[in-house]
């Protein structure tokens, strides 16, 4: 009589000669939200010039046309992480008495979330708010000044301005832009070209190198800020 031996190897030692392949873990159905967080890795790692179609499919582990059934094109993709990126902002609430330092809190905000993330403000140069993060920025922003005593055409030209002041200064300040070192060299370099300007013809343009080129971006981009806040300051009615 032949005896079953039990289908299990409880208590027996390894047989590697028997060992079963391993196999992969399942992938990870692609999704918009997936593909989002992949660009987003891809842009802070290798900034906004590496971030396109192939890229995110390579890191997924796809092909680009798998991509394409989630989102048109590149541009869809970078509007998307953008506004992911938006999505990091911590907006105040309107208050009528302190409607300026909330507006200020507001650029300061705005100005440190696109810094943090490469180069993306290059997309919000050319970018139309229409994306939920973007619109709930812009009412935000509406919303403190209107409560503060800003006309409405007044409050709406003024957040376009101030918004294009935020991206064009982070822009510049994109820490992608140079390295610390080629940062240094570059503007060495130009201050030198200031310094040795014929006098003659650029008496202010060389006299003035030190005042010119001192300063932080950070410095500057609040210099600039208050410029437009005390601008707009002029045209608040108090009922």
């Amino acid at each position: 009589m032949v005896v079953a031996t039990r289908p299990d190897d409880v208590g027996f030692p390894d047989r590697p000669w028997r060992k079963s392949r391993k196999t992969s873990s399942p992938r990870q159905p692609l999704s918009r939200e997936l593909i989002v967080e992949a660009g987003l890795r891809i842009l802070d790692a290798e900034g906004l010039d590496a971030l396109s179609m192939r890229r995110v499919a390579q890191k997924l582990g796809t092909g680009p046309a798998s991509l394409y059934a989630h989102m048109a094109n590149k541009d869809e993709l970078l509007e998307l992480v953008y506004d992911r990126i938006l999505g990091e902002i911590r907006i105040p609430e309107p208050d009528p008495e302190h409607w300026r330092a909330r507006l200020r809190e507001l650029a300061l905000e705005s100005f440190r979330v696109l810094t943090a993330h490469a180069d993306i403000a290059k997309v919000a140069l050319t970018n139309i708010p229409t994306t939920p993060n973007a619109l709930r920025t812009g009412e935000g922003m509406l919303a403190i000044m209107l409560v503060g005593g800003l006309p409405p055409r007044i409050a709406a030209w003024g957040g376009d301005r101030l918004s294009l002041y935020i991206s064009a200064d982070a822009c510049e300040c994109s820490p992608r832009r140079a390295s610390q070192r080629e940062a240094g060299e570059m503007f060495g370099q130009i201050r030198d070209f200031y310094t040795n300007l014929p006098p003659d013809r650029f008496p202010l343009l060389s006299g003035h190198v030190d005042v010119m080129m001192n300063g932080g971006g950070y410095q500057r981009f609040e210099f600039g800020l208050d410029l437009i806040l005390d601008g707009l300051a002029k045209y608040v009615q108090r009922p």
